[in-house]
């Protein structure tokens, strides 16, 4: 995506009062939005100490709010701390994006799904499949989160947000069709987002990650 430099904001007033009346789907699908920005932040294999623990206490926000913004939606605390934290998001993924992001794209072109909620749908493949470049890294951040079991206990409770959310489970149920895959790969390893993902991926691997999210 490009943006004219001209069409930049000088200003940006944050006021979460502004999204209390956002649904609790929209919440849900936004916020992990934020979490996919700090997550592919934090685990991008470039040099940005600043960006990486921005990403990292991002993703704890998101941990700790989302979860009481999606049942109350009038709870100011943590649409606050939301609204900080995709904030956060965005200043962090100068550090880089990956393979939730280069997925999520042509999906969301393809076939009209929102962003957010395919991330998160994603997510849980793409973590599977970055794990030996990422274990060690998701592993401090779990423990930075407050979160048991290292990898293994970031995944779960990933997945467990999926499903509190009420995310549909896998990209078929969004509407994906299995012989359109590898068409999505070839434009997933062509996204900009691509580049920034710690496991290298092909068209052949992005195919196999996209089947493996069906």
């Amino acid at each position: 995506m490009i943006f004219h430099p001209r069409m930049l904001p000088r200003v940006t007033i944050c006021d979460p009062e502004l999204t209390i009346g956002l649904p609790p789907a929209i919440t849900a699908g936004t916020g992990m939005d934020a979490f996919a920005h700090c997550l592919e932040a934090y685990c991008a294999p470039f040099f940005h100490p600043m960006s990486e623990g921005i990403a990292l206490q991002g993703l704890r926000l998101v941990n700790d709010y989302l979860p009481r913004a999606f049942r109350d939606g009038s709870d100011l605390e943590a649409r606050a701390n939301m609204m900080a934290a995709a904030a956060m998001g965005a200043v962090a993924f100068q550090r880089g994006l990956g393979a939730i992001h280069a997925l999520s794209h042509p999906v969301g072109a393809i076939y009209g799904t929102h962003h957010g909620t395919t991330n998160a749908v994603v997510m849980p493949a793409v973590l599977r499949f970055n794990r030996p470049a990422i274990e060690e890294r998701i592993a401090r951040a779990a423990a930075y989160l407050g979160i048991a079991g290292g990898f293994d206990g970031f995944l779960a409770r990933v997945e467990e947000l999926n499903s509190l959310f009420g995310f549909p489970r896998g990209l078929a149920a969004m509407g994906v069709e299995q012989a359109r895959l590898r068409q999505l790969a070839e434009m997933a390893v062509a996204d900009p987002t691509a580049g920034g993902n710690p496991v290298p991926l092909t068209v052949e691997t992005a195919e196999a990650l996209f089947a493996s999210a069906m």
